[in-house]
């Protein structure tokens, strides 16, 4: 296999530049473009979900299309979608903290 040159990266080199010059007002992101899938743009918001939702929003990105899970012993909630944009593999993730539930008083469940 041969090393991997910086053209090899220019799907998301230029999706991220495309995003800079269009989106300049919206929340920075961590962001990851790697050697080890040279077609993806990683863009990731950590502590809640409004960054997340910001960017899905003002890429037209369909909520449905969002998968949602926890992990963390149920205390953190991970959103993520892939899309393509500009001929690169899109991924925005989200991190948030899920609300702790609280206590269940008695006679306050259905069926009461």
């Amino acid at each position: 296999m041969r090393a991997r040159t910086l053209a090899d990266l220019s799907a998301p080199l230029l999706a991220l530049r495309l995003l800079t010059a269009e989106f300049p007002h919206l929340p920075a992101p961590h962001v990851t473009v790697s050697t080890v899938y040279p077609e993806r743009l990683e863009l990731t918001f950590h502590d809640d979900f409004a960054g997340f939702e910001a960017w899905r929003e003002a890429l037209s990105i369909a909520p449905e299309s969002v998968v949602h899970r926890v992990q963390r012993d149920g205390r953190t909630g991970v959103l993520n979608v892939h899309v393509a944009f500009a001929g690169a593999d899109l991924e925005l993730t989200g991190f948030g903290l899920v609300p702790a539930a609280g206590p269940v008083l008695s006679g306050s469940g259905v069926g009461s």
